[in-house]
């Protein structure tokens, strides 16, 4: 016999476990993961930088709002999921200029040396520094996340990839794994295999393209402060951070692959190390360890967030591409207002929904 809830969330990843907690006490929910394990693709292998200038307008503002819920929730927390650590933008006047955004301000070449010293005066020009920027604590987020929705009445089941999925009179009817689920609600939050959900939902997709980036944890001999700013190439070729000891370093690959559980190239980590060692003084000695998550984004960059169309009661929750953390619980926010049907006109986030919506409904082919 199938359970009933009145919101099936699709998707156990950051953006899934996010709107759990906040719907969490206000209707009954279960969350349906298709991996053993949580968060096991994207949401485990993010940078772990919530970043206010990184993104488009709508992407910032929800940034921001996600930054105001986050330090209101680490007031609660025996250990803060935030941390401050700037963003600097390096390269070139004209590349910098163009990519800096929002709260991004411009700095000298002396200060952005005097933020991170280990760069190469030579190989950039120009600087901007967003000193707004956080470190994010992405495992005891979600784990935070998890707690607040179990103790509050959410059924999280793992190992349970959505094999059916129909429309049946007002609701919806899924199989997933061996369980079977009738909801009112059933919110896509699939990541890269949000559009492949659509489609086994009998629902039109949206033409979502997840994107590889690669990052790896290496040992250096130059060890960066904690102080240290996150350092992004403004041509996107690379950035890094302090980890501890050791240091974090992406080339900011940005290549469409299918949904997958992605692994890195062969060479890819090896070509960074050598651009790296050429800008900086890092003096990287050896890859402790290495992996590749997928942005899965739509057309237009912008995270998709509302109930379809032409499907009652399917609500999307996708296409968040590189801002999965740093939108997360505005977006959460949002969702969750939207399902229960509580958002107000003069409400910040209704202002943020109809943001949403114009170019949400803009990628409907």
């Amino acid at each position: 016999m199938a359970s009933k809830y009145d919101v099936v969330i699709v998707g156990g990843g950051i953006a899934g476990l996010s709107l759990a907690s906040a719907l969490a006490g206000q209707c009954t929910v279960a969350l349906v993961e298709a991996e053993q394990s949580l968060a096991f693709h994207t949401s485990s292998r993010s940078a772990r930088q919530l970043i206010p200038s990184y993104g488009p307008p709508v992407v910032q503002e929800l940034t921001v709002r996600t930054l105001e819920l986050m330090k209101a929730r680490d007031e609660n927390l025996p250990e803060p999921v935030l941390t401050p650590r700037g963003f600097m933008l390096v390269g070139d006047e004209a590349t910098v200029k163009a990519e800096a955004s929002g709260n991004m301000h411009s700095i000298t070449h002396a200060e952005a040396m005097e933020l991170c010293p280990v760069l190469k005066p030579d190989s950039f020009t120009a600087a901007g520094l967003d000193s707004g920027s956080y470190g994010c604590n992405a495992p005891n987020l979600l784990e935070d996340h998890r707690k607040l929705a179990e103790t509050a009445g959410v059924d999280i089941i793992t190992g349970a990839r959505v094999h059916s999925a129909q429309r049946i009179g007002s609701g919806w009817e899924l199989g997933a794994g061996t369980e079977g689920f009738l909801s009112g609600v059933v919110v896509n939050a699939a990541g890269a295999w949000a559009d492949e959900l659509a489609v086994l939902s009998g629902v039109e997709k949206l033409g979502l393209q997840p994107f590889r980036r690669t990052a790896a944890i290496v040992n250096v001999e130059n060890p960066l402060t904690p102080q240290t700013p996150m350092v992004c190439a403004a041509d996107d070729s690379f950035y890094f951070r302090p980890e501890g000891n050791q240091v974090l370093i992406s080339p900011s690959e940005h290549v469409p692959s299918g949904a997958e559980d992605a692994k890195p190239y062969a060479g890819d980590v090896d070509k960074l190390i050598g651009n790296l060692n050429a800008v900086t003084t890092l003096g990287i000695q050896s890859v402790d360890r290495a992996w590749t998550g997928l942005r899965t984004e739509a057309a237009d960059g912008v995270p998709v967030v509302g109930f379809d169309a032409e499907a009652p009661g399917f609500f999307w929750l996708a296409g968040q591409g590189g801002y999965g953390f740093q939108t997360s619980s505005a977006i959460a926010e949002l969702a969750a207002a939207l399902i229960l049907g509580n958002v107000q006109p003069e409400s910040p986030e209704s202002r943020t929904a109809e943001q949403l919506a114009a170019v949400r409904w803009s990628i409907r082919r």
